[in-house]
């Protein structure tokens, strides 16, 4: 028998994870981002060298400006490289190394995971994505009966939407949709949502989206959780664009039950997100078809065999995220985002979704053209941005007030590019 044979065979005796090294070395985060300057949040957003340096960081083509930065967070360099290594790792390792060191590397990465959103590792599972994690939490919750009543509104995503009304088959219950105000301030939102309640005393769940992906607005999602605890109502809210790009924590939404995307404003490579349940409200939510009942908010969520690397990566994208800071990250993506608005703001041809509240805004805004409210408007809007100035958008659908073009910048954007769309807007809607 080889000494490594013998070697082997006394690790695997003892019960011991073997020795499997990556080919290469992965990035350190040290290393990984430029340092970041003195100043305010505010300060350093106005320095271009700095975000100059940070752009370098990242491969996005050169084919468009990218303005649509909500569908996924590209991952920077050092992520991409350390998720194509993990991604070796696992190749070459296969079932033994994932039957005996990835289950402690990813007990490694839910704690890093749960010590980035501000929890207990127990309260956090990971998922696919937002979505995954919302569609659990909804069908499961299982705190409903007959005749009682959800609500949602209009700026909720559309997968979610469709989850809500499906509970009327899953559990017997009404559900409401209201619509937000528009144009929106903070307290006709936070009346809204008042009114809704008042006018439903059967109400038992909402449904909130923290940051939506269609217009952008922040709800005021602890203040209308407060409002809704006190009248014995639950709420499930979707973070999806809201950690990560917000200064914020989980506990901070004062939710019980929350929808986590890592891979939008993180840069985590796609796949990646996780559900929250607050310790004591996991037997809340139904295991997952058929899974044991208990305490344990693993059996929640069942995805089978999972992308290893794309959650190997995590921990970098953590790291490396918190290396710019996320009050930064913040305040650099508003600075973007108004200043494209405020460029336009003067031309009476274009109608803007935007809230100049600072408490409302997120990197993400919208608008169209006077009067042009359907998809179809929006669709060609979109398309000439793109086919007439080089400036890539989406079109957005769902609002009660029709559909819109959604434009967000990331923190790789320059003031050039935003730049680039206000002076297309001007010439379009002129």
């Amino acid at each position: 028998m080889s000494t490594a044979d013998q070697q082997r065979r006394a690790w695997l005796k003892a019960g011991a994870l073997l020795p499997l090294a990556p080919a290469t070395a992965l990035a350190s985060p040290a290393s990984a981002m430029p340092a970041r300057p003195a100043g305010t949040p505010q300060q350093v957003a106005a320095d271009q060298a700095y975000w100059r340096k940070v752009a370098a960081q990242y491969d996005i083509t050169n084919e468009v400006t990218m303005l649509d930065n909500a569908f996924w967070g590209a991952m920077s360099r050092p992520v991409l490289a350390a998720y194509q290594q993990h991604v070796a790792q696992v190749n070459r390792g296969n079932a033994f190394y994932g039957r005996t060191q990835f289950p402690p590397a990813f007990g490694a990465v839910r704690r890093r995971a749960a010590e980035a959103l501000g929890v207990s590792p127990d309260e956090i599972v990971f998922t696919r994505g937002a979505t995954e994690a919302l569609q659990i939490l909804i069908s499961g919750y299982n705190q409903l009966r007959p005749g009682d009543v959800v609500l949602c509104a209009d700026i909720d995503y559309d997968n979610m939407r469709t989850v809500m009304h499906w509970l009327t088959q899953r559990r017997g219950v009404e559900v409401v949709s209201i619509a937000l105000p528009e144009p929106f301030t903070y307290q006709t939102v936070i009346d809204t949502y008042a009114q809704a309640m008042a006018r439903h005393p059967k109400l038992k769940m909402m449904l909130l989206t923290h940051v939506n992906h269609r217009n952008g607005m922040v709800l005021p999602v602890a203040e209308i959780s407060r409002m809704a605890r006190e009248r014995g109502i639950d709420t499930i809210v979707d973070t999806a664009h809201g950690f990560g790009q917000l200064e914020m924590r989980i506990p901070d939404l004062r939710a019980d039950f929350v929808g986590i995307n890592l891979h939008k404003w993180i840069g985590a490579p796609i796949g990646v997100g996780a559900v929250y349940i607050r310790r004591g409200r996991v037997r809340d939510i139904d295991p997952y078809l058929g899974e044991q009942e208990g305490d344990e908010i693993r059996t929640r969520v069942h995805t089978g065999t999972i992308n290893f690397a794309a959650y190997l990566a995590l921990p970098l994208a953590l790291d490396l995220h918190e290396q710019v800071g996320v009050a930064y990250k913040q305040a650099r993506l508003a600075r973007l985002r108004h200043r494209w608005l405020d460029a336009v703001r003067d031309v009476p041809g274009l109608q803007l979704l935007a809230s100049d509240d600072p408490r409302l805004s997120s990197a993400i805004a919208s608008f169209r053209l006077r009067g042009r409210t359907s998809m179809a408007d929006n669709v060609a809007l979109a398309r000439r941005l793109v086919t007439e100035h080089g400036i890539f958008t989406v079109e957005r659908d769902g609002l009660a007030a029709g559909a819109c073009v959604r434009a967000t910048p990331s923190v790789f954007t320059s003031e050039a590019e935003v730049d680039r769309l206000s002076a297309a807007l001007r010439k379009i809607a002129a």
